[in-house]
């Protein structure tokens, strides 16, 4: 279960863009667990071990509470979903997986102490899971501990298996540039989008992070690609327009323009654009 999320680099993406940055951060979440028995647990006094058959029940039980806490939790009813994964552990304190969804679920209970020690939990019981490892940088950006992130990141890029290397170069990118370092976000940008060029919360980024050096050229580009499919939304539209006009591409501008008053006449930037207020 990695994670959204982008995250995101900016104030505008969080509001349209809002699913794809959670999926940033739960993006790959499937409802496939594995446990693991400690054999030291086995050499200490304590209950009887339990019989294979009840192991299996516990597990089954554990699987069950796991498919039901991701479900809650991407219904965006966290306090159930909590619930749930407790009771998923309870059944299997060994669930690296459910300590990873339990630290997601205390993020967006905005509860960083509790989502770090949770992944934390996550990454000791399975110290190559590449999901952790992202949700837990993603975690460490956010309070602005922008090595550890790195490290967590790096960790997780490192897992050869990994699956979702270029959502994880993504929210790397976006923590570069929450911590000023543009010249590494771009490189960072750059390479998950040679990854995922259709996936439109790189692109946007980086069309963002472009636009801030005033590489307008080049922000049109990539702000374009997004544009011009199905998935250009009020942010997207927003930026193209403030680049052509930066280009000086009047008609672009009108288009673009129509473009988002007639699509999202409610939003923020649908409002700018009839104040004129480009540079807000």
């Amino acid at each position: 279960m990695t994670s959204p999320f982008p995250p995101v680099a900016a104030r505008g993406v969080r509001r349209l863009w809002c699913t794809v940055a959670l999926l940033a951060l739960a993006a790959g979440c499937t409802t496939t667990t594995t446990t693991t028995t400690s054999l030291a647990d086995t050499r200490h006094a304590g209950p009887p071990v339990a019989e294979p058959a009840d192991a299996a029940n516990a597990q089954r039980r554990a699987e069950l509470r796991m498919q039901l806490a991701l479900g809650y939790f991407q219904q965006g009813q966290p306090e159930v979903a909590l619930g749930e994964v407790n009771q998923a552990l309870a059944a299997d304190p060994n669930m690296a997986a459910a300590y990873n969804l339990r630290g997601l679920i205390y993020m967006r209970l905005d509860d960083p102490e509790k989502a770090e020690d949770s992944f934390r939990r996550a990454i000791a019981l399975k110290p190559r899971d590449a999901d952790a490892r992202h949700n837990y940088g993603w975690l460490l950006c956010q309070q602005k501990r922008y090595a550890d992130a790195s490290r967590e990141f790096a960790a997780a890029l490192a897992v050869p298996t990994y699956q979702e290397a270029s959502k994880t170069l993504m929210t790397q990118g976006v923590c570069q540039m929450q911590a000023g370092d543009r010249a590494g976000a771009e490189k960072t940008l750059m390479q998950a989008y040679e990854m995922d060029a259709g996936n439109p919360v790189i692109g946007y980024n980086l069309a963002l992070l472009l636009y801030q050096r005033g590489d307008f050229a080049r922000t049109q580009f990539y702000v374009r690609r997004i544009n011009n499919g199905p998935t250009a939304n009020a942010e997207s539209l927003w930026l193209g327009i403030r680049t052509e006009r930066r280009l000086g591409n009047r008609e672009a501008v009108g288009q673009l323009g129509t473009q988002l008053q007639r699509r999202f006449p409610q939003s923020r930037e649908a409002l700018a654009y009839e104040r004129g207020s480009f540079d807000d």
